[in-house]
């Protein structure tokens, strides 16, 4: 005997709570930092080249990195993509 799915999404769930954005903000931003790095150890750049080449500071690199940190902007993702040979896609959906 199959079970169907009792109650609501977990996207429902964040919504009922007020956090989806929240969530979803912090999980792409989580996401884009991990392809950031994972490219910087493809490249084998280090975080002071990888600075140079965003044009930025290393504190500024090292928010970008941080999964915890959510201090980032646009800006400085594009820049990072750029900087490792990427480029950053967006949409509204």
């Amino acid at each position: 005997m199959k079970r169907e799915n009792i109650g609501s999404s977990f996207d429902d769930f964040l919504r009922e709570e007020g956090t989806y954005e929240a969530v979803t903000a912090t999980a792409i931003k989580r996401v884009l930092a991990r392809q950031i790095a994972q490219e910087m150890q493809t490249q084998q750049l280090s975080k002071t080249a990888m600075a140079k080449r965003m044009h930025t500071s290393r504190a500024a690199l090292e928010r970008l990195l941080d999964p915890e940190s959510d201090a980032v902007t646009l800006s400085t993702l594009y820049r990072a993509a750029t900087a490792v040979g990427r480029q950053l896609h967006m949409e509204l959906v």
